[in-house]
């Protein structure tokens, strides 16, 4: 048995490592070519101290409470060099991944897809050289073709695929966005970096509360996805705000979600008053020049004029 053990560096950087049963995690990372900071490895130092972010595992009891507290323990600290998980774990390491000697990992992807899905957002699906582990959540940096300019993008999908797929802003002028609408074809090729980001699920029972705004919604919908796939009952509300109704995208999938996911539900939030959505279907918002005008008059202690 094997376990998935994702390090999070300071520098937002992710990597994943396989720790076998019974192993340390500071073994396995050196194992492969992660060299977490250590100094005696027999937990004395406190060198090699991380925080666990969630999962499962046994610290034992061949550590010194000068390298770790009864107190730190309880807050989930733990030394690496004694950390045996029993499950997958996430784990948040204090200092840059240049620091550990390991990187970025590229990943080459081929488009399959480009679909404009409103006048403001499109869709991005690539056929994955390999499958990329990431946390639900997280992003990559993807190198716009033909320049040295990267831009980041939230994964919209499962982790580990071989399929990826992205919410992108169409935005006019912008490098990725021309590339996506007037020149990307199928089987051009992408070079993706990363995974990266401190934004992404934590494990738990709690209810979540889910707030996406725009192409944002994409990390959301890894995460409903992931939630599915793992038989979740976990009440979950989404609130998904965008300026006109037009700007809606995904609606479907976020519908299906209804059927899969126990205690869940979603609610469009919609910031122009010229909507055509059923109010049943909708939360509104005054426009930003209408709550001014309503501020600048109660500060005034002005009101409207009466007609005629």
């Amino acid at each position: 048995m094997t376990f998935n053990i994702a390090l999070n560096f300071e520098d937002g950087v992710t990597r994943f490592i396989q720790c076998n049963a019974g192993e340390k995690v500071l073994d396995a990372a050196y194992r492969q070519k992660v060299n977490l900071p250590m100094d005696c490895s027999d937990g004395v130092c406190g060198t090699c101290k991380c925080h666990c972010a969630s999962g499962e595992y046994d610290l034992g009891e061949d550590y010194l409470d000068e390298a770790l507290s009864d107190d730190e323990a309880q807050a989930r600290q733990v030394l690496t060099c004694q950390m045996v998980p029993t499950s997958d774990c996430v784990i948040d390491v204090p200092v840059a991944a240049a620091q550990c000697k390991t990187a970025l990992t590229n990943t080459g992807a081929q488009v399959r897809q480009v679909n404009l899905l409103s006048d403001t957002a499109i869709e991005l699906v690539v056929a994955l050289d390999e499958p990329l582990a990431f946390l639900p959540g997280q992003y990559v940096n993807i190198q716009v073709p033909g320049t040295l300019h990267v831009r980041a993008y939230s994964f919209s999908s499962l982790p580990g695929s071989l399929e990826g797929r992205f919410l992108i802003r169409n935005v006019p002028g912008g490098m990725m966005s021309q590339w996506l609408t007037q020149r990307a074809r199928p089987g051009d090729r992408l070079t993706l970096s990363g995974p990266m980001g401190r934004f992404y699920l934590r494990h738990g029972e709690r209810p979540l509360l889910m707030l996406a705004g725009g192409t944002g919604l994409a990390p959301l919908l890894s995460m409903l996805h992931t939630l599915q796939t793992q038989g979740s009952q976990r009440p979950v509300m989404l609130l998904y705000g965008v300026t006109r109704d037009c700007d809606l995208v995904k609606t479907d999938a976020l519908d299906t979600f209804t059927q899969q996911l126990t205690g869940y539900r979603w609610l469009p939030v919609v910031a122009d008053e010229k909507q055509h959505l059923p109010a049943a279907r909708l939360f509104h918002r005054p426009s930003r020049r209408r709550d001014a005008e309503q501020r600048r008059r109660g500060h005034l202690s002005l009101r409207p004029a009466a007609d005629g």
